[in-house]
């Protein structure tokens, strides 16, 4: 492990920096650990010939055929992610995102697939058109039409203001650590303290308020198309259980109670999404689990997520290719059941 050094004010403020580039238009956000093909990426989950001697299994539901609708934010769309298509561009959605790894493995014509999922989307632009940096996305739910068969939602970090929280940390850790510099009193988690100080736990209470957005979201998905199959899709692991992991890809510009406070209120989120979708008699699929070891602190040929200093031309605090295969893969196992 490399040796790491106290960081310095400039340090700090360059993660800064990058964190809110990520933020400024790309706004999104955002199980067990048992082996289900997610570490062999998309295609481990295409079905195969069974090992020899295995006990046959029961023939599984019948996927949907389409058509297939996908709503959501930027950890759908794949902003950065070659080949970017559609419009608007402002959008940022990549021809290998989840959506359209699982279309493709559900063999669907490309009429019987429509992806309108946009980056920086809120709960609110799915019935309203939300304006981007290059024209404007109509409201993602006018793609439903009673002859939906499949939807997948992928949305409400943005309500909870999920990356504002990565980014507001990264601004704490740096005001501490100019604090530290001139002989000053330093925190120990200086955004835990900011978010969750005096009894009040306002992270929560945003994950909470978005969880209502979420849950009228689905009765309108339902209202529209009443014989789709939803899929709510939760979002991947951004950090690793033990902060440490993150030292050599972080430093210390971060303090690791932080970090675990981040991960905390992630889980916090992905919870919400599975009461949510489990009370509207949607399917919550869990990307957590098969993300855990492929967070941003991993190693860059292991990593689903990119950290705040990206590989060259993929977007900070966001999926890369591997990560929408693997949520892909995910995605696909539930829908096969």
């Amino acid at each position: 492990m490399p040796r790491t050094t106290r960081p310095t004010a400039a340090a700090a403020a360059g993660l800064t920096a990058l964190l809110l580039a990520g933020l400024a238009t790309l706004t999104g956000c955002s199980g067990g650990g048992a082996d289900d093909g997610s570490d062999r990426g998309f295609a481990g989950a295409l079905p195969g010939r069974a090992p020899a001697g295995a006990s046959p299994t029961p023939t599984p539901t019948p996927p949907p055929t389409g058509p297939y609708v996908a709503l959501g934010d930027s950890y759908t769309a794949g902003p950065k992610i070659a080949p970017q298509v559609g419009e608007p561009g402002g959008c940022g959605r990549s021809g290998v995102n989840y959506p359209s790894l699982l279309a493709k493995a559900l063999a669907l014509a490309p009429g019987q697939f429509q992806d309108v999922s946009c980056s920086g989307a809120r709960t609110g632009d799915l019935g309203a058109a939300q304006k981007t940096d290059d024209g404007a996305n109509p409201a993602q739910l006018e793609a439903l039409t009673p002859a939906t068969r499949l939807v997948t939602l992928g949305i409400g970090g943005n309500d909870a203001g999920f990356m504002q929280v990565v980014t507001e940390c990264a601004k704490d850790t740096l005001v501490d650590a100019v604090k530290d510099l001139v002989g000053g009193d330093r925190a120990a988690a200086p955004c835990r303290e900011h978010y969750a100080s005096g009894g009040t736990d306002e992270l929560r209470a945003r994950v909470d308020a978005a969880g209502g957005k979420v849950a009228e979201a689905l009765q309108e998905i339902r209202r529209r198309s009443p014989q789709a199959r939803v899929y709510v899709v939760g979002y991947p692991a951004l950090l690793p259980a033990d902060p440490a992991a993150c030292v050599p890809v972080l430093g210390t510009t971060v303090a690791a109670a932080d970090l675990g406070f981040l991960a905390e209120k992630e889980q916090q989120l992905n919870g919400m999404l599975r009461q949510r979708a489990e009370a509207a008699g949607a399917v919550f699929v869990d990307t957590t689990g098969p993300s855990a070891g492929h967070d941003m602190c991993a190693g860059e040929d292991a990593r689903w997520i990119e950290p705040p200093f990206p590989a060259r031309g993929l977007t900070p605090v966001h999926p890369n290719a591997r990560g929408e295969e693997g949520v892909a893969a995910a995605v696909l196992k539930a829908v096969r059941g």
